[in-house]
């Protein structure tokens, strides 16, 4: 037998990137439940060991609900493979006095380099020119469409943390004006701050999405907002896809109420809007900004170094603090 199995049990859903990639080192260490391994329904398959799950391991997508909690009458730690919690029931989890710890800035620098490259992509029109290339319509239509400068924009960030900040670092670099709006004004940050959404993308060409999805900051993108960017704005967001009215933004896109988006995020995945595909100045990809190689990697030595903390009963890294 292997010695893993002897250890307490954790539930696994989703499963996680990470865990797919890494399951056969995993395996070795964890006693670890895969319920996709079976044919039974999650319910039912939760039921059938619940006495012993002493954690979860979770992806982003795979909600941990105040039902399955209170399944699970051992569970003591909840680990997730994101840096975003708003898909577990920390009130039930607090509650419960259950420990909730994520990915941390184990992805910042991934997300905001996913951020930089969309927003260069809508600007600069990069896919937009790739497909035209590839279509062979070149020789037959002549001159691409003119392009922007991307140096001198104004760039609001929605939400300076870790990766806001990362953010704001690389587009200062390349020239971009910054100004930002946040739950706190930051003092030690030399850009700008707005007190409200609204003034910033009054006073902005651009949007970058880099807070956390709350219950404040569900649908925090509205049309107002999108009018207020104006018809050359561009928005992009790498955080969550419910922070934006995912119906108001498609309207305002393809009435060319506002210049562009680059989404990496959206409201319901795996679904998005077919609207946006006819969409030159979209440009779309599968929530796939903190996956890289090597964040894999250092995610995977971070959920070790959590899951033998939580087994050996000392300090966690990354832990969530309850609001």
């Amino acid at each position: 037998m292997n010695p893993a199995q002897l250890a307490p049990a954790i539930l696994v859903l989703g499963p996680p990137l990470v865990f797919r990639a890494y399951e056969s080192e995993f395996t070795k260490k964890y006693n670890f439940l895969k319920p996709w391994e079976t044919p039974i329904p999650l319910k039912q398959f939760i039921s059938t060991c619940s006495a012993n799950v002493k954690a979860i391991f979770c992806s982003a997508v795979s909600p941990v609900t105040a039902e399955i909690i209170q399944c699970l009458p051992e569970l003591t730690f909840v680990l997730a493979s994101s840096i975003g919690v708003n898909h577990i029931d920390l009130l039930e989890c607090k509650r419960r006095g259950i420990v909730v710890a994520n990915a941390g800035s184990t992805f910042s620098d991934d997300v905001a380099d996913m951020a930089v490259g969309l927003l260069i992509d809508v600007v600069r029109r990069i896919s937009a020119g790739n497909r035209f290339v590839k279509a062979g319509v070149w020789p037959l239509q002549g001159d691409f469409p003119l392009a922007h400068k991307f140096g001198g924009k104004q760039v609001g960030i929605v939400g300076l943390g870790n990766i806001g900040l990362h953010i704001a670092t690389r587009l200062n670099a390349m020239g971009c004006i910054i100004s930002y709006t946040s739950r706190t004004m930051k003092p030690q940050v030399p850009f700008p701050f707005c007190p409200g959404i609204n003034q910033l993308a009054a006073n902005c060409e651009i949007l970058i999405i880099s807070c956390a999805l709350t219950e404040q900051t569900h649908h925090m993108i509205n049309r107002e907002v999108m009018l207020l960017l104006g018809n050359e704005g561009i928005i992009v967001n790498i955080a969550r896809g419910a922070i934006i009215n995912e119906k108001e933004l498609v309207k305002c896109l393809v009435k060319g109420e506002i210049g562009g988006a680059g989404l990496d995020v959206f409201e319901h995945e795996p679904n998005f809007p077919k609207e946006l595909f006819a969409l030159d100045n979209v440009v779309l990809t599968p929530h796939h900004g903190a996956v890289t190689e090597e964040a894999c990697k250092n995610l995977y030595d971070l959920i070790c170094k959590n899951l033998d903390a939580f087994l050996s009963n000392k300090l966690l890294e990354c832990e969530t603090v309850y609001l």
